[in-house]
């Protein structure tokens, strides 16, 4: 053999040396895959602490005293809901929203009201369907403003007033 085969033969078996140590490594491969999943279903949350229904400092009760608050609610998208408002602790008649009241927490009360579309206007309640006021979920939060009336009544004692309505999301 001459030095320009025997080198040839040398190179030609360094290369197979060298595919046959990557394929001895490397002997096979397998693959695999996997789902990612979630399931959302309809929900709704109270997103933010109401704010409250304050009616400020008052003297005689001789003229209509307005006031709004805000409800923030989030639903997820195309969820249907309706955002209901009870008839606080101090209602005269139980259960009754066209009677909530304020009380000093003796024997005293200012009576006021609550609308789910302007002062003096629709009466919002509890009851889905019936007063509550309803809205599509959007999957971002939203707001809803909570218009307030103390009409025109004997005012009682000087003293600090307060009432406590529940919120009641339905969906």
């Amino acid at each position: 053999m001459s030095k320009g085969k025997n080198r040839m033969m040398h190179c030609g078996l360094g290369m197979g040396l060298l595919v046959w140590s990557a394929w001895a490594l490397a002997s096979g491969s397998v693959t695999g895959n996997f789902q990612a999943q979630i399931t959302i279903q309809d929900t709704c949350a109270i997103t933010t602490t109401p704010t409250n229904l304050n009616f400020g400092t008052q003297g005689v009760l001789v003229s209509n005293v307005d006031t709004s608050s805000t409800v923030k609610v989030t639903c997820t998208t195309g969820a249907s809901y309706n955002i209901g408002l009870d008839a606080g602790s101090y209602e005269s008649v139980s259960n009754d929203v066209n009677t909530r009241r304020m009380s000093d927490g003796a024997s005293h009360y200012v009576s006021y009201n609550i609308y789910t579309d302007a002062p003096g206007g629709s009466v919002w309640t509890n009851t889905v369907g019936a007063g509550t006021l309803s809205s599509s979920g959007t999957g971002v939060e939203q707001s809803f403003t909570v218009h307030g009336r103390v009409q025109p009544q004997t005012t009682p004692v000087a003293a600090a007033y307060a009432d406590t309505v529940v919120v009641t999301v339905s969906y």
